[in-house]
């Protein structure tokens, strides 16, 4: 593996240095070697001080990083990036003002010869597309002309690891989607092996291979795109991902099979879920398990809708009080209050044990 993190922990002093508060707590995953991993979650989850410790920016309270199966940091070691071969891109892209596009990359290539460090710029600046641009300034180029720089830079001295800390966080956000899907291509045409942070889901689906959703500063699961979607191991991945509620639900045993039974319909439980007959639970109905069909006997009363291009999305009330969101393609305008037909159709039943209100 080539990224491992074992049991990271990092800690904070309050202002008024009384008191010591846990940024990231007990935080482990592994990255292997070409693949970009994307840790998100809401502000103030801990993502960034765990990408900051594992620069060497930050010290750890417990715990290890290595990278390339060498450790580079502990507890007892003191933050040091320079020996880590860590690039890393900001929020902000941190670019030179004074220095044209090909001194800002060639920047980071001090005690390389001359002949080498022309030709690694030019490497670069072929792989993001911007050899056109290199005698240009900062100020004259686009935002996401100004990000490729920025990743540029960062891959121009080769570093074993690349870090990027909310990289589109300043594009709007046609472009950050554009991106998203070119940074992807560039970092895999590098060969690079990349870790981001962001808040926006769109982003961490188009960029990760494996996707880290933290809360707290824990890290609650580690897993692929399809993996943190469709098979959430915890209540808070499944409520953070996606459009979707809970319904409440009840295991029953018909035939010897476990089935779920719900105001939408009965379906099969997951033949690795724990929940036994009888028993009551809270089931996960994502947007896309809502299907708006016109002839379907099942009707629910449109509360309220939200015009996303495409789709719709609606909120609707189920006969029985409670709530769902179907994505409806938005040829088909309905009114807030028209009943409509729906079927919910489930591949994956995401069901947890009750959750008392307001716990």
């Amino acid at each position: 593996m080539f990224l491992r993190i074992t049991d990271l922990s990092v800690h904070y002093r309050t202002r008024a240095g009384d008191r010591q508060g846990v940024a990231v707590d007990q935080v482990s995953f592994d990255l292997q070697a070409g693949d970009i991993g994307v840790l998100l979650g809401p502000s103030g989850c801990g993502k960034t001080s765990l990408l900051r410790a594992i620069a060497g920016l930050e010290p750890l309270a417990s715990g290890q990083v290595s990278i390339a199966g060498s450790v580079v940091a502990t507890a007892n070691s003191r933050p040091s990036g320079g020996g880590r071969r860590i690039g890393m891109v900001f929020q902000d892209f941190a670019l030179f003002p004074h220095l044209s596009v090909y001194d800002n990359i060639a920047y980071g290539l001090q005690g390389w010869s001359k002949a080498e460090r022309q030709a690694r710029a030019a490497e670069v600046l072929t792989l993001v597309e911007l050899t056109s641009h290199a005698d240009k300034y900062p100020h004259q180029l686009s935002g996401g002309q100004q990000q490729r720089v920025a990743l540029a830079r960062a891959l121009a001295p080769k570093p074993d690891l690349l870090l990027l800390d909310e990289p589109f966080s300043s594009l709007d956000v046609d472009l950050r989607e554009r991106l998203s899907h070119e940074l992807r291509e560039i970092l895999k045409r590098a060969g690079a092996t990349a870790l981001l942070v962001t808040h926006d889901q769109q982003e961490a689906f188009a960029m990760g291979d494996a996707i880290g959703v933290m809360r707290q500063g824990r890290l609650h699961q580690w897993a692929s795109a399809y993996g943190v979607y469709h098979e959430p191991t915890s209540r808070f991945v499944a409520e953070f991902i996606g459009d979707g509620v809970f319904l409440p639900a009840r295991v029953q045993a018909i035939d010897g099979v476990r089935m779920i039974e719900t105001p939408v319909g009965r379906f099969p439980l997951e033949a690795t879920s724990p929940l036994q007959a009888d028993e009551t639970c809270d089931v996960l109905m994502r947007a896309d398990d809502i299907v708006h069909v016109d002839a379907s006997p099942t009707k629910a009363t449109i509360l309220r809708k939200a015009f996303r291009g495409a789709e719709f999305l609606y909120t609707l009330r189920l006969a029985s009080g409670h709530e769902v969101l179907a994505l409806v393609p938005s040829h088909h305008d309905h009114h807030v209050g028209e009943p409509i037909g729906i079927e919910a159709i489930v591949d994956h039943v995401v069901a947890f044990p009750s959750q008392p209100i307001g716990a």
